[in-house]
């Protein structure tokens, strides 16, 4: 029976072992790892709902756009949209992003982890900006971020959300609500929602920011570095760029499960889901669904259809910033292959994490 350890650790055997879903103790509900049945579940919130008491970020921060579904979700979700279409997102946020990548870089001497160092620095920075937050260090946002982040997956693995989860968030809301006088996302916002959703929302949208930006860079930098074949293919030829990063995605996604709650007794591929069953979407295992990707444990930088994974979910809750995390990683990861003669650390660990799967540390050096 597979422990919460290997599935923080190495989930990949153990999903494909159910796929294309089956139960799983160490999470007490169903684990969904086939693509066509994870877009399924995730494409109709009126069987399988985010609304339900159980949904961890809920519990952390509070009823928000994640966490509900219909008229509701959609009130919830409408006022942040508009900035973060692809013409929106490509107009507004192209120059503030190469200008921090390239001042990020420009402080760094000839090593250094670049999770800590770039990746988690730039995805503050551009989430701040994109909401017109007041301004606050890198470090202070990150630690929030993680004291919030370490609770959601705590209460995903059934533990109560944490003294230092509720702290954090009171911290991030005081920020946040000090930000709603000023003339820009979250003062739009507040003409359709209240300050605690708000907050709730901002809060969700940063850290998912956070989450899916920092992990989509070091995870896409770590398959690279440690796939010297296929990183020698991007060097030959940089317009393969935009299609590694996506096959990063595909094999790791940042968010590696989304939770839904059964609203009914229903069968799914044979598996007998009872009303208020947690089903667990695994975004990792329908990314590597042998039916369809060709050698799915394969990091292949040319595969054609590496874009049809599913690390930005699917359906009403499909990533609202997606074009922006895109962005910001293929800005990021151009500019650190263009570091001379580039290594990765053998010390740096391989990406790790039950519900957000990045790498710990990314230890690179180069030639100064």
């Amino acid at each position: 029976m597979v422990t919460l350890e290997e599935l923080e650790r190495d989930p990949h055997a153990a999903v494909a072992a159910i796929r294309p879903i089956g139960w799983m103790d160490a999470l007490g509900g169903w684990v969904v790892s086939g693509r066509a049945l994870a877009i399924a579940v995730m494409r109709d919130p009126e069987t399988f709902t985010v609304d339900d008491p159980r949904f961890s970020t809920a519990q952390v921060v509070g009823p928000s756009m994640l966490s509900l579904d219909g008229p509701t979700h959609a009130t919830h979700r409408r006022p942040f949209e508009s900035p973060f279409t692809l013409p929106e997102t490509r107009r507004r946020f192209t120059q503030p992003v190469e200008a921090t990548v390239a001042d990020l870089l420009a402080r760094l001497r000839d090593t250094a982890d670049l999770r800590t160092t770039l990746a988690g620095p730039l995805s503050v920075a551009v989430v701040a900006y994109a909401l017109g937050l007041p301004q606050a260090s890198a470090a202070t946002v990150l630690d929030w971020y993680t004291a919030i982040s370490d609770s959601v997956t705590g209460v995903t693995a059934g533990r109560p959300v944490t003294p230092e989860g509720a702290a954090a968030f009171a911290e991030l809301h005081k920020h946040v609500a000090s930000g709603i006088d000023s003339d820009g996302l979250l003062s739009a916002a507040a003409h359709d929602l209240s300050t605690d959703q708000v907050v709730a929302n901002a809060a969700v949208l940063m850290f998912g920011g956070i989450e899916t930006t920092e992990g989509m860079i070091t995870n896409a930098l770590w398959h690279l570095l440690t796939h010297p074949d296929q990183l020698a293919l991007v060097r030959a030829d940089p317009a393969l760029l935009p299609n590694a990063l996506e096959e990063s995605l595909r094999l790791e996604p940042a968010a590696a499960v989304v939770d839904r709650y059964a609203t009914r007794d229903i069968e799914l591929a044979g598996a007998h889901i009872r009303r208020g069953d947690l089903v667990v979407v695994s975004l990792a295992g329908a990314g590597r669904d042998p039916e369809i990707f060709t050698d799915p444990d394969t990091f292949d930088v040319r595969r054609t259809n590496a874009r049809r994974h599913l690390a930005f979910a699917s359906g009403p809750h499909i990533c609202l910033g997606m074009h922006l995390t895109r962005l910001e990683t293929q800005t990021a990861v151009a500019a650190v292959l263009d570091l001379p003669d580039l290594q990765l650390q053998p010390d740096s660990p391989a990406p790790r994490g039950l519900v957000f799967r990045k790498v710990p540390a990314l230890n690179v050096t180069w030639s100064a």
